[in-house]
């Protein structure tokens, strides 16, 4: 299966199969963030509401609904690929919809990137291609109670168990506290949940991949448990998810959500399919260095781009708000900065100041 001394491994045709789809699946994604991003804006002027402060006007935009339908097609061009490869291998090729997001938000949003930051791009490119070539082989699976075994085994019991309890006290004392001023709560939620939902993704796409074949798998529990699983994770990202682009730019929330999410996921992987066994310890270690590259690249996104204070604006408020001031208090900023601003760059700046804070 592998060479001594780290030799590489030649790639399956399933996992051609799932990098294909891993890297159309980062396209739809990374491009459906600058989308939703802007109907999430429009959605905040016209009601007066932002969703970081518990609106749900976007619901109604029609924009956010093109971004979350590009979202939704990438999402199963995802789910598909953990059907034909490991998760260490599909996960960490999320990095392109970073860099996606990253040049779209540069163009589109006016959220800069600068030559730090396409050096950080290129490096997540690099440590991609790393663990494309090491990536281990997915192991043969003929039944959904297989995986239903590597679920229940305790070592993956004791780490949903623990995901759930600092989910719960990030939800319910971090969140109402100091959501709205710290990046890391929204994040940490979407990505801890997000580590299950792909466990969950991968036994129930399996489940799929075998039904198709011709060897049903509808017919055991497991089956459909998986699926309320990922319904209920999916559900959960998707809320923190909107909440935590409302609240600050996107070129922040992208990448540490990328970085937490691909660092959890991997870990539970390894947990519950035990990928790296029978692997070499070279191969081992040169896809560990590719993933350290890939959040290194990532987080060089992040620290590079340019998050200057904006001027005052005609409207004779200053940045930045209090994190206890009302939703209807932002919701009439962002009215004020409409009507007043002089030009479009004029209002896009009023925004972004916003986002910030």
């Amino acid at each position: 299966m592998v060479g001594g001394g780290g030799a590489e491994q030649e790639l399956s045709a399933d996992n051609v199969k799932g990098i294909v789809l891993a890297l159309l699946s980062s396209g739809f994604i990374g491009g459906s963030f600058i989308i939703k991003k802007k109907g999430l804006r429009r959605a905040a002027v016209a009601s007066g509401i932002r969703a970081g402060v518990g609106g749900y006007s976007y619901l109604l935009e029609p924009l956010w609904w093109v971004g979350m339908i590009t979202m939704i097609v990438g999402e199963v061009a995802n789910f598909v690929a953990y059907a034909f490869a490991p998760a260490v291998l599909v996960t960490p090729l999320g990095a392109l919809s970073i860099i996606v997001s990253a040049v779209l938000a540069h163009f589109i949003l006016n959220e800069r990137l600068h030559a730090l930051g396409i050096l950080g791009c290129v490096m997540c490119i690099a440590g991609s291609m790393v663990i494309v070539i090491h990536a281990p082989q997915e192991q043969e699976i003929t039944s959904v109670k297989e995986i239903w075994i590597m679920a229940t085994q305790p070592s993956f019991l004791l780490y949903v168990a623990s995901v759930v309890l600092v989910v719960s006290v990030l939800v319910f004392h971090f969140s109402p506290l100091c959501g709205q001023s710290n990046v890391l709560v929204y994040t940490a939620i979407c990505s801890l949940m997000g580590s299950l939902s792909v466990m969950s993704v991968k036994a129930l796409g399996t489940s799929l991949k075998l039904t198709f074949e011709g060897k049903n798998q509808l017919v055991y529990p497991e089956t459909w448990f998986f699926m309320l699983v990922v319904a209920i994770c999916v559900l959960t990202q998707m809320n923190y998810l909107n909440k935590a682009l409302d609240s600050f730019n996107t070129a922040i929330v992208s990448p540490i959500y990328y970085v937490m999410f691909t660092t959890l996921t991997i870990l539970a992987s390894i947990i519950m399919f035990k990928d790296w066994s029978g692997q070499s310890l070279g191969s081992i270690t040169s896809e560990i260095c590719g993933l350290i590259i890939v959040l290194s690249g990532t987080i060089l996104l992040h620290v590079t781009k340019d998050y200057e204070r904006i001027p005052q604006s005609r409207t004779g408020i200053y940045a930045p708000l209090s994190p206890s001031s009302t939703p209807r208090l932002n919701g009439e900023l962002l009215r004020r900065i409409e009507d007043d601003a002089r030009s479009p760059e004029d209002e896009e700046k009023a925004l972004r100041r916003q986002e910030m804070y």
